[in-house]
């Protein structure tokens, strides 16, 4: 009776000894799978804030660079009396390493002043990078419409343009690596702001459309145009939208001073009947909200898109899921 107690007591040890030797296990392996995760959530962290605060200096990768001049690209800058912000925007611009030529369409009344073309010419000076010069003109208009922004340039001398608003600034490494993806696929638009549009089987017989913004884009994880506010594209598009895009939709486009953008996906589509790219990019609007923050923004979208189909005979837009990822400066894509 003894030995049997003596042998249960030893057996309760063995167990108990046993059990804390389990918990200690299991306690040192939650404590370093903890660490693990705060480690890399620090990690995140730190990536993500410091690509916020540092978005004006962003030249993480160093890429080929080609010395042709055809190969660089222009900056063709739409503004309107906000003489701050293009200020803000071509110094930022101006250091993009593959930068050669910055257009600003200017449509106000009153041509630019001295002063301000003084203080734009000395801002892109001192911000031009690794011997070469960024080249500064202003595209004076008479007329104010927001078809400026796609006319002719006749001293264009890049092939590749990119068609930026005066309140919006990408990082210079997002922009660069836009262009890259452009060359790959030069007829194509290539952009940052993508939209769609679906047919609208509640009307007609699949020959009236909806469009759609951001949201839709989200959801539906398809597009069919990249908005010309953040895009590339080749610069023989400028004579296809002035001279040979159906003239209902300029004066359209001129008299709801809306939808210049749709319009020139609508020339994109038509001329290669492909979808366009649209490349993964951080966006900071430095300005304040446009039309866009209107209530009946969209119904006036989806009847610039419907009047637009109508003109050119057909749909054009193709729609695709592909999206361009820069995967060097990401963990996670």
């Amino acid at each position: 009776m003894r030995r049997s107690c003596c042998f249960n007591r030893r057996t309760e040890q063995r167990f108990r000894l046993l059990a804390i030797s389990t918990v200690k296990s299991v306690s040192v392996k939650v404590k370093l799978l903890l660490c693990c995760c705060v480690s890399l959530t620090l990690l995140v962290f730190y990536a993500t804030s410091s690509s916020f605060l540092l978005w004006t200096n962003q030249t993480p990768f160093t890429l080929t660079r080609f010395t042709d001049s055809r190969k660089g690209y222009s900056i063709v800058m739409n503004t309107w009396k906000r003489y701050d912000l293009l200020k803000q925007s071509i110094m930022h611009y101006s250091s993009c390493p593959r930068l050669q030529y910055v257009h600003i369409v200017w449509s106000e009344p009153d041509p630019p002043s001295d002063v301000l073309l003084k203080s734009l010419h000395l801002v892109v000076k001192s911000k031009s990078k690794d011997g070469r010069q960024v080249k500064l003109n202003f595209d004076i208009n008479k007329e104010d419409s927001l078809n400026n922004r796609f006319k002719e340039i006749k001293d264009l001398e890049t092939d590749a343009v990119f068609s930026i608003d005066d309140d919006v600034i990408f990082p210079c490494s997002s922009v660069e690596f836009a262009f890259d993806v452009w060359q790959s696929a030069p007829d194509t638009m290539v952009g940052f702001v993508p939209r769609v549009h679906w047919v609208d089987s509640s009307k007609g017989e699949g020959n009236k459309f909806i469009y759609g913004g951001w949201w839709s884009v989200w959801w539906t994880g398809t597009y069919s145009m990249v908005l010309s506010k953040a895009a590339f594209f080749h610069k023989k598009y400028f004579t296809l939208y002035t001279n040979e895009m159906p003239t209902s939709i300029r004066e359209y486009v001129t008299k709801n001073r809306n939808c210049e953008d749709i319009a020139m996906s609508f020339v994109v589509a038509n001329a290669t009947s492909a979808p366009p790219i649209w490349v993964k990019g951080k966006i900071f609007e430095i300005g304040s909200t446009g039309i866009s923050s209107l209530r009946d923004h969209s119904e006036r979208r989806t009847e610039c898109v419907n009047r637009f189909a109508a003109a050119f005979g057909q749909m054009p837009l193709v729609s695709t899921s592909v999206k361009a990822i820069d995967s060097r400066g990401i963990w996670f894509w």
